[in-house]
């Protein structure tokens, strides 16, 4: 898991600066959670994201953005609650789900949202 600035966003995933029109910069699909250090239900994501982090390892990217440190940031995205977790595949639109996902629901959403299959 990485955490990004907004700096290492503009390059990694989207350069919203410049671009109106979504194009997700990365090479492989990705999450980012947007959270605060302070957040009860950001602290329950952490643990199954890394477990997800080291699970898919080559398949998927994922990313932590600090909405304290980076609000303009979480601003671009319209980030109100926290955990916010954007979902980006590589071809279409993301997906923002609001709120503390459990284990089943992220792998929903990486097979569904991301295209992404587990090895078995």
């Amino acid at each position: 898991m990485e955490h990004l600035t907004k700096e290492t966003f503009l390059t990694k995933v989207f350069d919203y600066e410049k671009n109106k029109e979504w194009v997700y910069a990365g090479e492989r699909p990705c999450i980012i959670d947007f959270y605060a250090d302070w957040c009860g239900p950001c602290k329950m994501v952490t643990p199954i994201l890394e477990k997800i982090s080291s699970e898919y390892a080559g398949k998927l990217n994922i990313y932590k953005v600090d909405t304290d440190k980076e609000q303009e940031l979480a601003g671009a995205f319209g980030i109100q609650s926290i955990p916010s977790l954007l979902f980006i595949p590589m071809a279409g639109q993301p997906q923002m789900a609001r709120g503390a996902l459990d284990r089943g629901s992220f792998e929903k959403a990486i097979a569904d949202v991301l295209g992404v299959k587990k090895e078995n």
